[in-house]
């Protein structure tokens, strides 16, 4: 193949791939030149044979351009990472980023998905308030982005705190980047590699993976599917071993949907109070309540500092800013301390510019929509697996939150459906990811955030047509 054959086969592989897409201006044939160490006239060949081939234009005094045609095989943006190939033995990280990325790799219907539908999020007047901060030298200093956070953020999330009935210290609060963050900066400071850390079962994946990264040992607890941890079994099974700490997710749990009653919060911080145990408290899902009273916290309960609470904003206001905070009690300096090792800053202007929409654009009534959204989708999908899913199929009744736990009949593996409806563009979660043993091999998890469409029923109805056929199949 000659010189100019070559480069010209080169520079299409680019444009097919995205790196260049429809009107992006081509490098000058004298940079080309000077780049490709290749002569003038081998580069004008070159942009001749891809203009023959109907991929760029010349525009004269201007350059070359990309130029496809209706229906060329040519894609706007690099594209996205092929979802990875899952063992047989699970590995659960690698199960989540293979759901993640089959999501965005082939536009799957999200069943799946781990995070709320953001079409109703306010992203306009979030954007507003955050280009407005970076105007304004006095609101963009790094020194707001340094641990513990801005003050303005910090306030409103106070006030938010009292407004639903729980005075908290405002000196307390540090702003995180996102509550992952959040959570294994509080698990970072109370345990160490080695550490026993009790876990409900099942339990949302985040909080495994922060186990495991840290080099920790996850104990899981047994977990009634409306009442939440066992008490009473985390206390037997502290009499025998030492736990470092316990992580739980009290209100509308992920994936079970629960909310634990107050009287077994108090036990279970009564509990921590004895063993001088500390309790890492997930509440990223407070605001997704569906009755008419917000839940309590295990914060709320605690007097000896011992709670250390997380939260975040993405689930309920913005999952592209990636705000979220601590409230780690006892642990505060710590927790600071490690954030500043471990990220240095949170960046000011999506702090600011929440902060702003909670202060003057009706943050409560955006709630109170989402609330009622999610509560009438919670209902529809409950309906349609129980009409349309094998047998024997089991549904969790949420009363907040945004997924569903579904137990199809124990013939059914949850990894091999999700492998059939992935092929057919769904996506959803097996059950493996929600535990480190194998206990939920015939579970799924299933995600109801986006509004109702006859897409969504159809893929849910899929879903459901495939267990039936694994069912029949034993697959």
């Amino acid at each position: 193949m000659k010189l100019y054959e070559t480069l010209a086969d080169d520079i299409e592989r680019q444009i097919r791939g995205g790196v260049f897409r429809h009107g992006d201006r081509l490098q000058s044939v004298r940079e080309t030149s000077k780049q490709r160490q290749l002569s003038v006239t081998t580069v004008i060949r070159a942009y001749v044979l891809l203009e023959s081939r109907g991929l760029i234009v010349s525009k004269p005094q201007s350059g070359y351009y990309v130029q496809l045609r209706p229906g060329d095989a040519a894609i706007d943006a690099p594209a996205a990472p092929r979802p990875i190939a899952v063992s047989s033995s699970v590995d659960v990280s690698r199960l989540v980023l293979s759901t993640l990325r089959s999501i965005a790799a082939h536009d799957a219907v999200p069943l799946g998905s781990p995070y709320p539908d953001t079409g109703s999020f306010p992203f306009e007047k979030l954007n507003r308030y955050a280009f407005a901060a970076g105007q304004d030298p006095a609101l963009r200093s790094l020194r707001d982005a340094l641990p513990p956070g801005h003050p303005l953020l910090i306030r409103q999330i106070a006030r938010r705190y009292l407004d639903k009935g729980q005075a908290v210290d405002p000196a307390e609060i540090l702003i995180t980047m996102g509550a992952t963050e959040a959570l294994n900066l509080c698990l970072q400071a109370v345990a160490r590699p080695g550490d026993v850390i009790a876990v409900e079962t099942p339990t949302f994946y985040a909080m495994l993976h922060a186990i495991e990264r840290l080099g920790m040992r996850a104990l899981e607890i047994p977990t009634d599917p409306e009442l939440g941890l066992d008490v009473d079994a985390l206390a037997a099974i502290a009499a025998t071993q030492p736990i470092a700490a316990c992580m739980v997710m009290p209100n509308f749990q992920n994936p079970l949907g629960f909310q634990m009653p107050d009287e077994r919060k108090r036990a279970l911080v009564e509990l921590a109070t004895r063993l001088d145990m500390p309790l890492i408290e997930n509440g990223v899902y407070n605001e997704l309540y569906y009755g008419a009273v917000p839940p309590s916290t295990l914060k709320a309960y605690d007097t000896h500092g011992l709670v250390l609470h997380c939260g975040t904003f993405s689930k309920t206001l913005t999952s592209t800013f990636r705000i979220g905070w601590a409230l780690p009690g006892r642990y505060r300096d710590e927790v600071e301390k490690l954030k500043f090792l471990n990220t240095l800053t949170t960046p000011p202007l999506p702090q600011v510019a929440i902060a702003r929409f909670l202060e003057r654009d009706g943050y409560e009534a955006h709630l109170r929509r989402l609330r009622k959204a999610f509560a009438q989708q919670a209902n529809l999908m409950r309906a349609i697996v129980l009409r349309f899913f094998p047998e024997g199929t089991r549904v969790s009744t949420p009363v907040g939150g945004y997924v569903l736990w579904v137990e199809l009949p124990p013939a059914i593996d949850g990894l091999r459906l999700y492998e059939l409806a992935l092929e057919r563009g769904i996506t959803i979660g097996p059950g493996y990811m929600f535990s480190v043993s194998n206990s939920y091999r015939h579970f799924i998890r299933l995600n109801y955030s986006t509004p109702w469409s006859p897409a969504i029923e159809q893929a849910v109805i899929t879903v459901g047509k495939l267990a039936a056929t694994c069912a029949r199949q034993d697959c």
